[in-house]
């Protein structure tokens, strides 16, 4: 944010800047969609955010949930909020469900907009409010109902907090997925100042060759690397 401050300083970047800089904030996918955006702003709305929700959604990268969040937090209209703590909070509170569904549905999302408050404000700092009440309070497997504000008109409490231990864990393998070496082979080609022959690589020698050649041809399709070489093999960030 101090780099690129506005969506024209970014644009003004390239993606491998973007993608070099994002480092380990999270899929690196999003640091493409967001110097996509950024292009896209320059050029549809001289580098200005629209306030409306259709020029957001049409946006690179930007869904339901991350138009509503900038409608709501950027602009303070009344815009449906909805993350996993904000479900989780919905769940519990309002229909006595120790988690909510695996996948967004529409009842919940109807659910939403009837417990934020009509008036626009109120429906920010709701969804605010909320967010972090799933955040820090409401969590998944060990809820603080004591600190809980929502505890005396919980469904949930109400009920006794039953069926958190019989809920199933939703973890997920993270050690030698391809997820795992996808992000080892670009904060490789991030700390590279040239481009870099992957094959042989070091930091890379754990890997099978048959997952390395399916990563970096993933990495390739999603055009967040680039091959220039293909005689030497030697790939940079796109």
């Amino acid at each position: 944010m101090e780099r690129w401050p506005q969506p024209a300083d970014l644009a003004a970047a390239t993606q491998a800047d973007a993608v070099r800089a994002w480092e380990r904030l999270g899929y690196p996918r999003r640091a493409k969609r967001l110097w996509e955006c950024a292009q896209a702003l320059v050029e549809r709305h001289r580098g200005v955010v629209p306030a409306d929700a259709g020029a957001l959604l049409a946006l690179p990268g930007v869904g339901d949930y991350t138009a509503s969040a900038v409608l709501a937090f950027a602009f303070g209209h009344r815009a449906v909020v909805l993350d996993t703590n904000v479900r989780r909070v919905l769940a519990r509170a309002w229909q006595g469900e120790p988690l909510p569904p695996v996948s967004l549905n529409r009842a919940e999302r109807d659910l939403a907009g009837r417990v934020a408050p009509a008036d626009a404000k109120g429906a920010a700092v709701w969804a605010a409010a909320s967010m972090e009440l799933g955040a820090l309070v409401c969590t998944a497997r060990a809820p603080r109902c004591d600190e809980c504000p929502l505890a005396s008109e919980c469904a949930w409490v109400a009920g006794g907090r039953q069926g958190l231990d019989q809920a199933p864990r939703r973890t997920q393998a993270w050690h030698g997925t391809d997820r795992q070496v996808r992000g080892r082979i670009l904060a490789a080609l991030r700390e590279a100042e040239a481009p870099l022959l992957i094959e042989g690589r070091a930091s890379l020698a754990d890997v099978e060759p048959g997952q390395m050649d399916r990563c970096v041809a993933s990495l390739v399709a999603d055009g967040l690397v680039a091959e220039v070489d293909p005689d030497r093999g030697l790939f940079t960030l796109a």
